[in-house]
């Protein structure tokens, strides 16, 4: 149901240093650009486990979201480059990355330029809701506004339980960060449009997109004692936040009080 395709890296353009892991710019094998996200950054695997994630459930809600695909970094980009934190980040990304489709002349998403309609802010508040979120907020929005709509990017701080893997059995886990997102405001219609969404949600969609996952990034787990039970842990909470989604909605709708 769900394939990413794979690129080989041929060229670093240029680091993105407005994030925090250094993602770069940089150009593939099929001649597009892409962002690509490192492996060898500061959150490593999981940042790009959640941002695969996130991406492909927001895609699936009917979200945009730029293509993401699976990209191969080869052992030579570390002996060129000349910044010494850049060639130690390349030599630690070697092999598997995640890249996202670079959309070119996009401008970041200016809430108070741009206004969103009630039924899309509430979808989006309510998928950052269901995946724990917390970078989607006015200081740091990750949508970009591109061919007059409105994108999102940068999931890779979703999912934040996965790094110490603390209370995640938890259907009512509390997400108190939810207050901070900047949509929030325009989020009226979180009660009707949550039940459309978890319909598209099923299971079945929930496996395929965490089938994704390469084996490698979820290898050495200490909570887990494999890949397969990795794996499972990730589609367990999918499933528990889809089929308590009131939860987090009722924690959305109490934070809009203030």
């Amino acid at each position: 149901m769900y394939t990413l395709r794979h690129v080989n890296i041929t060229r670093y353009i240029t680091p993105l240093r407005e994030g925090g892991s250094l993602p770069a710019l940089v150009e593939a094998d099929d001649q597009f650009m892409y962002v690509l996200k490192f492996r060898g950054a500061g959150q490593g695997r999981k940042a790009l486990i959640a941002e695969l994630i996130g991406g492909e459930v927001a895609r699936t809600l009917g979200l945009r979201v730029p293509e993401i695909v699976f990209a191969n970094l080869d052992v030579a980009f570390g002996r060129i480059e000349g910044d010494e934190e850049i060639q130690d980040l390349l030599k630690a990304s070697v092999g598997l990355n995640l890249a996202v489709h670079y959309l070119s002349g996009a401008v970041t998403f200016d809430p108070l330029v741009t206004k969103v309609d009630s039924t899309l802010a509430s979808k989006i508040v309510w998928l950052d809701g269901l995946l724990f979120n917390v970078d989607r907020t006015a200081r740091n929005t990750n949508m970009l506004y591109w061919h007059k709509e409105l994108w999102l990017i940068d999931h890779g701080a979703a999912l934040y339980l996965h790094h110490t893997w603390t209370d995640w059995q938890n259907p009512e886990k509390p997400f108190p960060k939810l207050k901070d997102h900047v949509l929030l405001p325009q989020a009226t219609q979180l009660k009707e449009v949550s039940a459309e969404l978890c319909a598209l949600l099923t299971t079945e969609k929930l496996q395929a997109i965490v089938n994704l996952i390469p084996e490698e990034w979820l290898a050495d787990d200490p909570a887990f004692e494999s890949a397969a039970e990795h794996r499972k842990a990730y589609l367990q909470v999918l499933t528990l936040r889809v089929a308590h989604a009131d939860f987090f909605v009722n924690e959305a709708l109490y934070a809009q009080r203030f």
